[in-house]
């Protein structure tokens, strides 16, 4: 074989121009195949399992910018399971599909939000869960291009709204129960968001859901999973608070109450930030709590001048046989 048949080979010249970026096996070929670490001309780096010249298999894929993703891949896709841990410091870890978030997973925000369920072309799409994690509220249903849309609940501390969501508003007919089991029916309608002083009416109306409340179901009694039922004493408390509730609630049937919008976006790119949309969780709805210290304590206020009247009674009479047999 002469020099000059060895400077002509394909596998040479291969070998030659990529040594200086890859350090791992090769088949017959001169492709990577195998194990092996390459940089690229970005200043990513990459260290797994190559096939036929391709990222194939498992591995470690670290961007120059900080973002690193851990998973499988397929020809040089992230495809099978993977985490991706972003620069801005959320992190997902799921299903990937020809480098998208396909399937399920979950996805933590840098925020502390975080969203489990099911994805579509590396956006929130079927049914999932997201949790505030300043609030502790979270939203549980369906999931369209990244919006909340269809049947869900919205979970607040101590009351939920169950309705229907469209483009991250609550829409239609739907009804807010409360912890003490209280039920507000009513409808969210679109309205025409007052315009301030000075603006122009040429402008588009912006329209924002407002609830309008219909009905206020009887309280009925409820106790929480796993605790005791309640006794005779507070059964007779709640059912006393019952009635009062529902006069307060009968003043409030007609009332128009505003939520704010609930929408959650989903932008991202690989190694860039992806950060939802800021959400502040809160419903300016009835509630029909009551306290139940106050209806103690009026309780026993009751049961002791029961007892005071009862003693003067007492009192008297022994008062009135004590004349007679001195007479």
């Amino acid at each position: 074989m002469t020099l000059d048949s060895v400077r002509s080979s394909p596998l040479k010249r291969f070998s030659s121009t990529f040594d200086q970026e890859y350090d791992g096996e090769r088949n017959s070929e001169g492709e990577r195949h195998g194990r092996g670490k390459a940089r690229l001309p970005s200043g990513d780096t990459y260290d797994g399992e190559y096939e036929h010249g391709f990222r194939s298999g498992r591995g470690t894929y670290r961007f120059r910018n900080g973002a690193c993703y851990i998973g499988e891949y397929l020809q040089n896709k992230k495809h099978g399971q993977g985490i991706f841990f972003y620069p801005d410091g959320s992190k997902y870890k799921g299903d990937w599909v020809n480098d998208q978030r396909h399937g399920y997973g979950e996805y933590t925000y840098a925020n502390g939000d975080t969203y489990t369920g099911e994805w579509f072309n590396h956006n929130r799409h079927g049914q999932g869960t997201y949790v505030y994690k300043d609030t502790g509220s979270k939203y549980v249903g369906g999931w369209v291009d990244g919006n909340q849309e269809g049947e869900a609940e919205l979970i607040h501390l101590n009351h939920r709204f169950k309705g229907k969501f469209w483009n991250g508003n609550p829409v239609g007919r739907g009804k807010y129960v409360f912890d003490i089991g209280c039920e507000q029916h009513g409808e969210y309608i679109q309205s025409e968001q007052e315009k301030g002083e000075g603006e122009e009416e040429e402008e588009p109306s912006f329209l924002v859901p407002k609830w309008k409340a219909s009905e206020i179901t009887k309280l009925t009694l409820w106790t929480p999973h796993g605790e005791n039922p309640p006794s005779p004493r507070e059964a007779s408390l709640a059912a006393a608070g019952a009635e009062a509730v529902e006069e307060r609630a009968a003043g409030a049937v007609t009332e128009e109450v505003k939520i704010p919008s609930v929408a959650v976006t989903d932008e991202s790119a690989e190694g860039g930030d992806d950060e939802p949309s800021l959400h502040e969780v809160s419903s300016e709805v009835f509630s029909p709590a009551r306290d139940e210290g106050e209806e103690d304590e009026e309780s026993r206020e009751e049961e002791n001048n029961k007892d005071l009247e009862d003693q003067g009674t007492t009192s008297l009479e022994e008062k009135e046989d004590e004349s007679k047999e001195a007479e």
